[in-house]
This record gives structure tokens, sequence and C-alpha cells, in this order.
């Protein structure tokens, strides 16, 4: 049964519009459509409420649009209406709504406002970063001073799942950077009839150099995005704050053995990478340049000296530390949507790879200035 009713007059250059009984949310889609059917331009429109009982807010706020879309367009809008309860909904949907501030415009940044918005972004990051170290080394200190909380089995599988598993492809590609290295190398060095220098050259740019540096972007690429994707998940999940309810420290859990397990196989995977970029190069030393395997690994012995193989083994806990740590904190900082996950993935990566390129740029310095 319909509760109210709408009648349409219309005169010369006047439109009232009419409404009968009680106007609430239901009537009035309908009474739209029909609003919107009215062909004609009137100059005054009379909205005729002597006859309405009950008005609600939805119903009030229609009326007050009907006014402003009449006034938008220069015409007259008047009310008719004498009942004291009408009058006070219809004052307290308009001051409502007339209170109701408009958000302001966000305004175009200039080039200098968006490089300072990412210089101080990436502050903040930086700080966060360090505010994380300084928890991680707390953590850690306590870890190790009790032998008992030291989590062995978990360290175990976090060894076999982020670096014995992958030694193939450490080893594959390594086989075939001293495959590229010494293939390019042995062209330049055949046309000066310096065959036999491709040993010095690849030994002390792989051991030294290169060994440590791709199979960092490797393990960066391959287990520090899975510990970011592991630990973030983990907190989109509310496993993490479940952990803390407990009483478990996700940094002595979660944390830690992940940290520990790549800092102890990094100088493994490094060593797998030597072997198998040299073993690469001596293949093509070999079939390229006549160089047989012995004579190959008897210059190798009498040219390279044991430091430049512990100069590359010795980068691999701090490029294990940097990998590691920088993917848990990346991990911890994703938000609660799936979306996150992947940027912070992302940036893990990217961070990863560049904070082990700077640390190995200050192992060169370093050691270069010890003369090793």
């Amino acid at each position: 049964m319909q509760r109210s009713e709408l009648k349409i007059v219309e005169k010369e250059q006047e439109l009232v519009l009419r409404f009968v009984g009680e106007l609430d949310l239901y009537a009035l889609t309908e009474y739209e459509k029909r609003i919107a059917k009215v062909q004609m331009v009137p100059k005054r429109v009379i909205i005729d409420l002597l006859e309405l009982r009950f008005l609600d807010t939805a119903a009030a706020l229609f009326l007050l649009q009907i006014e402003q879309g009449f006034l938008s367009e220069d015409v007259c809008v008047a009310f008719r209406i004498k009942k004291q309860s009408l009058q006070e909904t219809l004052h307290l949907v308009k001051s409502y709504t007339t209170s109701k501030k408009q958000l302001p415009q966000k305004s175009k940044k200039t080039a200098l406002g968006l490089l300072g918005d990412s210089v101080w972004k990436n502050y903040r990051g930086f700080l966060d970063f360090l505010a994380f170290l300084g928890l991680l080394f707390y953590a850690k200190l306590q870890y190790l001073l009790s032998y008992k909380s030291i989590r062995y089995k978990e360290i175990l599988f976090e060894m076999n799942e982020s670096a014995i598993k992958a030694l193939f492809i450490v080893s594959v590609t390594s086989f075939l950077i001293g495959v590229v290295v010494a293939y390019q190398s042995a062209y330049q060095l055949k046309i000066y009839g310096a065959n036999i220098f491709i040993v010095d050259m690849l030994g002390l740019s792989i051991l030294r150099e290169l060994s440590p540096l791709i199979t960092a972007i490797i393990i960066a690429g391959r287990s520090g995005s899975a510990y970011t994707a592991q630990i973030g998940a983990m907190k989109i999940t509310e496993e993490l704050d479940a952990m803390r309810t407990m009483g478990f420290d996700p940094f002595r859990f979660l944390v830690m053995p992940r940290i520990i397990a790549l800092m102890i196989m990094m100088p493994v995977l490094i060593f797998i990478s030597d072997m198998m970029a040299l073993f690469g190069g001596m293949i093509v030393s070999s079939t390229y340049l006549d160089i047989s395997s012995t004579l190959f690994i008897e210059r190798f012995s009498t040219v390279i000296d044991i430091k430049h193989f512990f100069v590359g083994i010795v980068k691999g806990p701090f490029f294990g530390f940097l990998i590691a740590s920088i993917a848990i904190h990346r991990g911890l900082r994703v938000q609660n949507d799936t979306q996150s996950i992947g940027i912070n993935t992302t940036k893990s990566v990217v961070e990863s790879i560049f904070a082990v390129i700077v640390c190995d740029a200050i192992f060169s310095i370093f050691f270069t200035n010890l003369g090793i």
C-alpha cells in the first residue's frame, strides 16, 4: 500500500510539486523519475507540503536536492509548509549538509617537492632499518649467550631451504659466468699470444669478486625474496601477533634461524661458485687456447695466492647477513593487503643487491689499503 502521493501541477510558468501522506525512502525513486519526465521549463517551482503528515531524513534530503537542482538553473523555488515537525526535519538535514566541509583538493607537487618527499621517505625507511638492526643485534646477543635457546633444527631447515636447494642454480650460473668471462678474455689474449695469462685473470677476478657477487645476487633474488614473502604472509594472517600472544618471540623463532643459516651457508655457496666458475674457464682454455687441464691447474697453484680465495670467502657471512636482514625487515613492513607483499618483495631484492654491491666496494677499498 502506497503511503504517499505526488501530484504534479503544471501552470503557465509555474510548477507545483504537491506531496501527500507520509513521504519516506521507499517512494523516492519513483518520484525522482516522474519529476525528471517533466518537459516544461518553469520560472517558479512550489514544493507543497501542506498535506504531508510525515517526512524522514532521506526524503528531506531528496526535497533539498530538488530545490538545489532548480536553483542551479536560476529557477525560483518556494516551500509551502505549516507543520512544525516537517520544518524541523528539513532544517536539521539542511544544516547538516551545509556544515559539511569540502575536502581540500590536493595540489600538484613540483619536481622539487616530489624529490623532497622521496628523500624524506627513504630517510625514514633507513631509520626504521637501523632500529630493526638494533633489535636484531640485541636479540642475537641474547640468542648466542644462551646456547639452550639456539634452535638447531630450525637453523638446519633454513640452511636446506635457502642454500642447499639453491646449489644447482648457483652452480649452473657460476659455470656459465666462468665460460663467458674466459671466452671473452681468450679472444683478446690470443691476439697477443698471452694465452697462459687467462689463468691469472680468471683466478683473481673469480675468487675475489665475481663468485661472491654472483652468489649473493642469486641468493638475494631466490632466498631473500622468499624470506620477505614468508614473513609478510605471516603478518597478514596475523600469525606473528598470535606468536606474541602465546609468549613466543618472533625474533627468536623466525628471524634468527634464517639469518644464522644464511651466514653459515654463504661461504659454502661461494666455494661451490668458485669451483664451477673455474671449471667453466678451464674448459674454454682447453678448447680455445690449447691450455690443458694439468697446465691450467699448475699455473693456477703457482700464481694465485691462497689469500685471494679467503678474501672471497670472508665476504660470505657479511653478504648473508645483509640479504637476510633486509629481506626480513621488508617482510615485517608488509601492510594488511596482498599487493604490499609484491611491493616489499621487489624492494627487498633491489635493496639487498644494492647493499651487497656497496659492501663489496667497501671490502675492495679495505683490502686494497691493507695490501691484501
